[in-house]
């Protein structure tokens, strides 16, 4: 019975993991959800020094420990590097939460019925077009969808070591998306919501792919809703919630999620209590997409 123990089932002791965008936000509370159940996190970003100001932060009475890796995920050579120091420091990868990401351009008009974008069809068409360019629709789709391709195919050998110590504890991919990916509304955004859209695919694909390949390695992906983070800023209120959520319906929860929920949802995929979960996209949005049109 004490397998049934809470901290038997999430204990993370032992466990390497990284987490992209991992000093910030919703990257940030995953760091921190992991080292608490004893996993060593190495958290990375472009910024070094944000990324060493967060980890001596870390209480590491609480456990486990925060290690600051300066990673760029959407170079290759930067990739490279940070599997070199993986390799030469732990020689196994249990745990990789891609979790970078940004939002990319926005047509703010587009929500908006006063606009004078939006007079008829073709000067809304014009608009949209005009607005936006394919270098940024490149540049986003490069960060929130194609560095968790090259992330994980960068550190699958890793993975696969990490994956084969303990009987039945396989190593994990946590691919963070978004709810803007499910939801049927652009809520302004064309570009980021099909990049999610994208990265959810994505994950099942390589799920799928890999399992086929017999690598003890589970590949799922956590969708949040509107938490507070950089992209999100500080939404406190109700009514900023419902302008960071921009959909039909307000949010039923009526609040932003809290650090310990998204943290948790991962803590629970990667840990022996998620064992028998694949390629699956965990919903965390406060009731959003039960009340706004969606493919969920």
């Amino acid at each position: 019975m004490a397998s049934y123990v809470p901290q038997a089932m999430f204990d993370l002791r032992g466990r390497v993991a990284i987490v992209t965008g991992g000093g910030t936000g919703i990257g940030w509370m995953i760091s921190k959800g992991l080292a608490a159940s004893g996993a060593k996190v190495y958290i990375t970003g472009r910024r070094l020094d944000v990324l060493e100001k967060a980890a001596s932060e870390w209480d590491k009475a609480i456990g486990g420990d925060i290690v600051p890796l300066q990673l760029d995920v959407t170079d290759k050579q930067s990739i490279l590097a940070a599997k070199a120091r993986i390799e030469t420091e732990e020689g196994r990868l249990h745990i990789l939460v891609n979790n970078a990401g940004q939002v990319g351009p926005c047509s703010n008009f587009f929500g908006d019925p006063s606009a004078p974008e939006q007079k008829d069809a073709e000067t809304l068409g014009q608009a949209l077009f005009n607005n936006e360019s394919f270098e940024q629709w490149s540049q986003l789709y490069t960060i929130n969808t194609f560095s968790i391709f090259f992330m994980t195919t960068a550190f699958l050998g890793l993975l696969a070591k990490g994956g084969e110590e303990i009987p039945g504890h396989w190593s994990s991919v946590v691919n963070i998306t978004s709810i803007s990916g499910v939801m049927k509304l652009a809520q302004d955004h064309f570009c980021y919501n099909s990049s999610k859209a994208a990265a959810t695919h994505l994950t099942k694909m390589l799920s799928t792919e890999i399992l086929l390949k017999g690598y003890p390695i589970r590949i799922n992906a956590v969708a949040p809703g509107v938490y507070e983070s950089e992209m999100t800023w500080h939404t406190i209120t109700p009514e900023a919630v419902d302008k960071v959520a921009k959909g039909v319906v307000p949010v039923p929860a009526r609040r932003p999620g809290s650090g310990e929920e998204v943290a948790g949802t991962v803590v629970y995929l990667v840990s022996k209590a998620g064992g028998y979960t694949h390629g699956q996209e965990i919903v965390i949005d406060g009731g959003a997409l039960a009340v706004n049109p969606s493919v969920a």
